[in-house]
């Protein structure tokens, strides 16, 4: 990482990692969690709220994110147990999560995820109505968006989906862009982004 910032003429500390635990067996995120390693990333809320749950208390400051898509069901447990959800990714969701909030008390980051590469098996919101969805969040649900997540397509150069990214954020004047993974980190983070989400480049195989 710190390579790759410096390639790119930016800070040592304008991106962080997010260890992507989802899946993994506990005997390989230990070892990456007694190594101070403290922000990780979740794709369900069941599985994470039984695998982090029994721990959480060791560690105070512990950041788990999730990462994978959010069904409404389970937005209540999502607001109660997650610091940051970064698949925000359509108007049911975001109406949910704005009463849950409210309800708590509340208030984990929330990310929008975009459909970068509008690839009909990925979730997301479609580039083109990313403003829109923003303004609605914002001004309807009256929702503090954080930042942006994509998951660009496998196959291509990924250059171009990361700059659109960007794009988006810079003209709604969101500052934190979630993109980049083990394969391709070091391209997302030429092209501005500050937080990069790494599994199998951290655990190996998912378990």
């Amino acid at each position: 990482m710190h390579k790759a910032l410096k390639m790119a003429g930016r800070a040592p500390d304008a991106a962080f990692l997010t260890a992507v635990s989802k899946t993994q067996r506990w005997d390989a995120i230990e070892p990456v969690l007694r190594a101070g390693q403290r922000r990780f990333g979740e794709n369900r809320v069941q599985e994470a709220m039984e695998r982090w749950g029994p721990v959480r208390a060791a560690y105070p400051d512990l950041e788990l994110r999730l990462i994978g898509p959010l069904q409404s069901n389970k937005a209540a447990e999502a607001v109660g147990f997650f610091d940051v959800i970064e698949s925000v990714d359509r108007d049911k969701i975001a109406r949910v999560l704005a009463d849950e909030m409210q309800k708590q008390g509340r208030a984990p980051e929330l990310y929008v995820q975009v459909n970068i590469g509008e690839e009909a098996q990925k979730s997301g919101v479609m580039p083109r109505e990313a403003d829109g969805f923003l303004k609605t969040a914002r001004e309807v649900y009256g929702l503090n968006i954080a930042g942006l997540m994509c998951i660009p397509p496998v196959e291509g150069p990924r250059g171009p989906y990361f700059a659109l990214l960007r794009k988006i954020a810079e003209r709604n004047g969101i500052g934190h862009l979630s993109m980049g993974m083990s394969d391709d980190f070091e391209t997302a983070l030429a092209f501005g982004s500050n937080e990069i989400r790494v599994g199998s480049a951290l655990f190996g195989a998912r378990g």
